[in-house]
């Protein structure tokens, strides 16, 4: 991939922190990245890390639970461009709390950013695919797609629905379009730094005394987009070895 036209374009929601900006460092290096999130100061800094050492970014705010700000990420990715490869839709959030905490505006934050964001990602990149008879959709989900822990409901229940939306899409789009759900474990990430509620944070804490490096998810979605055409690594789950979640 030597060939800056032969690069792929891959767009990165949430890339300002944590898995994102670990997938954007490893990605940069040899595709063009174009990184999406709310704080923009960081986005440009690590863009320029990026850049400095050869690799290929560029940066946009992006505020994923809107639909117009999601079209004009995408817009600007074509602008630079010319087309989209992936989408890597990985903005999140995890603000945990027992139900009985009643904390609803956490509850619609969570919906608005880990649902509605990945719906608004799709909506913005699948009709461009479709029409280059090409491309990647890269949903992050979590372990938490896969089972249920206390504080963790709300949380689970929006990494369940991106499971749920990712095989739907899978399933509806056909031979041209990969789909890919990876989800992991526990991760060091600022995460749980948006955990307002007591018992919640007492119980990430215990929860993330085995972690992995967010390098290796970056490494698991790079390995994901690098399979040939018509190879869809459609779910991947990357744990610490030593976890017993």
């Amino acid at each position: 991939m030597s060939n800056e036209n032969s690069k792929k374009v891959v767009l990165i929601t949430g890339a300002s922190s944590g898995i994102g900006e670990a997938t954007a460092k490893h990605l940069g290096r040899h595709m063009h990245v174009v990184l999406g999130a709310r704080r923009t100061e960081r986005l440009e800094r690590l863009a320029a890390d990026i850049n400095a050492q050869g690799g290929s970014a560029c940066v946009i705010p992006l505020d994923v639970t809107s639909e117009a700000s999601m079209n004009e990420f995408v817009k600007f990715a074509l602008q630079k461009h010319g087309r989209v490869d992936v989408l890597v839709n990985n903005a999140g959030v995890m603000p945990l709390s027992k139900l009985e905490a009643l904390k609803v505006a956490e509850w619609n934050q969570m919906i608005d950013v880990n649902v509605r964001g990945v719906l608004h990602g799709i909506a913005a990149t699948l009709p461009l695919m479709q029409k280059q008879r090409s491309g990647q959709i890269i949903n992050m989900a979590s372990i938490g797609a896969y089972t249920v822990s206390p504080t963790a409901a709300v949380y689970c229940a929006t990494k369940f629905a991106v499971a749920a939306i990712t095989e739907g899409l899978r399933q509806e789009v056909g031979a041209d379009i990969r789909v890919t759900l990876v989800s992991p474990g526990v991760v060091e990430s600022e995460l749980a730094e948006s955990i307002s509620d007591p018992a919640g944070r007492e119980e990430m804490r215990s929860f993330r005394q085995i972690s992995i490096k967010p390098d290796a998810i970056a490494r698991a979605i790079e390995f994901a987009i690098q399979q040939p055409a018509d190879v869809d690594v459609s779910e991947i789950v990357v744990r610490p070895t030593a976890s017993p979640f």
